[in-house]
């Protein structure tokens, strides 16, 4: 009988956790992303601000020194381009700065759509 209560309270244990909802954007952003880059203009930061990338000619933001490569991609910044880019940037723009991507195809959504609702 002790058995069935201790294995029945690790079960609970394991359903409780499993429900945990993911981290938001906002939360993946400020964990993955702000080592790098702000969303407003910072001082320091590696990568350009990201407030107002949703609809934003790739390598455009002022104040940002961005790769030859970047500034000729042509690319406009839609969710389905961040995503392929985020996921894998020498892949999507060889000769990117940006080296490091973001596996993760429900921490990029999250992050993606957290960044569209920043406007510049």
């Amino acid at each position: 009988m002790k058995f069935q209560l201790t294995l029945a309270a690790v079960l609970a244990g394991f359903a409780t956790s499993a429900v945990a909802a993911p981290p938001s954007g906002e939360q993946v952003f400020k964990q993955r992303c702000t080592v790098c880059h702000s969303v407003q203009p910072a001082p320091g930061k590696m990568g350009p601000p990201l407030a107002g990338v949703v609809g934003r000619k790739a390598g455009s933001a002022p104040g940002y020194a961005y790769s030859n490569a970047m500034k000729a991609s042509g690319i406009t910044w839609t969710p389905d381009q961040l995503d392929a880019f985020v996921k894998a940037p020498g892949k999507t723009v060889p000769g990117t700065k940006m080296l490091l991507g973001a596996p993760n195809p429900e921490e990029r959504a999250a992050v993606i759509q957290y960044l569209g609702t920043l406007k510049k």
